[in-house]
């Protein structure tokens, strides 16, 4: 029996990770752009506040976010193929989406 070789590794840059970095959750990314920039402020909102806390801002080039744009389009190709389809919704906002159904809690009763 054969043992299968090591996968090579992905070309490009090698990713080091900082100790102790922390992922972020999501669930708002606000888009804006200059002549030389793409700038994406990625932030959490809950349902029913009116602010946004934005958790990361990041600057990259037009072609940079071009490439990331790819790269996602990519990424979502090969989840679908895996887990199926993910059905956009056309008929209304994008919060009504995420939070419909959801409501704060009650406050407490005295």
């Amino acid at each position: 029996m054969t043992t299968p070789s090591p996968q090579p590794p992905p070309p490009g840059p090698r990713l080091e990770i900082p100790e102790g970095l922390k992922p972020l959750y999501t669930n708002l990314a606000r888009i804006a752009h200059s002549p030389a920039d793409i700038v994406i402020d990625f932030a959490q909102i809950l349902p029913g506040d009116a602010k946004a806390a934005v958790q990361a801002r990041i600057l990259m080039s037009p072609l940079s976010a071009k490439l990331l744009l790819r790269a996602l389009q990519e990424n979502l190709a090969r989840y679908e193929a895996a887990f199926g389809e993910i059905t956009v919704p056309h008929a209304s906002t994008l919060a009504d989406n995420l939070f419909k159904g959801i409501q704060p809690p009650e406050p407490p009763k005295e």
